[in-house]
């Protein structure tokens, strides 16, 4: 029924020039705006619709992975940026960069809280 919709994902925010900011500058991905919403455009797929919601809570889940070629690079670049990696127990490094088994990973947050994360390919 739907193998022909050019289907995509969104997820909210509570501050719609702050996500702005945060995924245009900080993060440097192709941002657009209309209706009040972003349109963030991520290489090789539909864009992600970010929307405004006024009792917004954040996502208990990664709304976002990002694949990188290498994650301790794009980490240390990320933290140049400002960016602080969440911790979730004891099986992260000294980078944010969880080695517990499964693939590398490191997860972070957009200024509504939402969860973002960098994964090794």
């Amino acid at each position: 029924m739907f193998h022909d919709t050019k289907a995509f994902s969104g997820f909210s925010v509570d501050d719609i020039p702050a996500a702005k900011e945060f995924y245009g500058t900080t993060l440097g991905i192709d941002v657009g705006e209309e209706n009040g919403m972003l349109q963030l455009r991520i290489a090789g797929g539909n864009p992600v619709l970010v929307y405004p919601k006024e009792n917004h809570v954040p996502a208990e889940y990664t709304v976002l992975n990002f694949p990188v070629g290498d994650i301790e690079a794009t980490a240390r670049e990320l933290v140049a940026r400002g960016i602080a990696f969440e911790k979730y127990g004891d099986t992260q490094d000294e980078l944010g960069i969880h080695r517990g088994g499964g693939p590398l990973i490191a997860w972070f947050k957009d200024p509504a809280g939402n969860v973002l994360s960098i994964i090794q390919e």
